[in-house]
Order: structure tokens, then sequence, then C-alpha cells
């Protein structure tokens, strides 16, 4: 790293160890979110178009926190793929049960993974602190 200020290389690490990610997460705001190719005739709507997608982002980045919990950043695509696009039905008449049903259609051996996502949903996320070192 060059830099002019005057401050020990160390700390200079660690001002900028934070932003380390972001090109990352300008890369897939650009593929999974089409944040580039979004500019509108009004700045007014490209403005509010901006604001929805950020919303979007920060609402899957919660959910990656509170419901997958997996040290892999897996991208909108994966998700799409792995959680939000399963097929489904609506039973009004399930031979097991007293009241309608409603029938996700996930292969036998991903269940169990599958219902544990959920049941992560529930639970409060466990922050552990990381030590700062001096």
């Amino acid at each position: 790293m060059l830099t002019d200020l005057k401050i020990p290389a160390l700390e200079v690490w660690r001002l900028h160890r934070g932003r380390a990610d972001c090109e990352n997460r300008i890369k897939e705001l650009k593929a999974d979110f089409g944040l580039d190719s979004f500019v509108l005739r009004d700045f007014w709507a490209t403005e509010a178009a901006l604001g929805v997608t950020m919303l979007a982002y920060n609402l899957m980045s919660v959910f990656r926190h509170t419901v997958m919990r997996q040290s892999v950043h897996h991208t909108l695509a994966t998700l799409h793929h792995k959680v939000l696009a399963v097929g489904a039905l609506w039973d009004d008449h399930a031979s097991n049960c007293t009241r309608p049903a409603f029938r996700l259609a996930v292969a036998r051996k991903r269940r169990p993974w599958f219902e544990g996502l959920w049941a992560n949903a529930g639970e409060p996320v466990k922050v552990t602190p990381v030590a700062k070192n001096s």
C-alpha cells in the first residue's frame, strides 16, 4: 500500500481492511440486482429505483446472516436456486391433516437441510465480539 498518511503501517492496514470486500459487493449489485442498467429518464425515478435495489440487497444480506448462517457469502443467483425458487402446491384436501397443507417440492435428501434453515430463522443470531489487537 502506498499512502501519505503519517500513521504506522499497522494502522493503515486496519483503516483499509474494512473496505477490502467492497468491490465484490459492487460486482454483486451489478450482476444480481441490475444496478448498472436501470437509469431512467427522470432523476427521481432513478433515485427511487436505486433505493428499492439497495433495500432488496440489504434484505438479502439480513436473510443470509439470520437464516443461512454460513461463512460463504452466496450470491443472489445461488440463493434463488437453493432456497427461494422452490416449487410448492396448496393442498386443500390433505389426507393426513384436518386442515389444508402447503407442500414444498424439496428433494428428500435436501429436506433436513431445508427444514434446518428455517429453524434458524426463529433463533437469535449469536454475535461473537472480535478482540481488538493493540
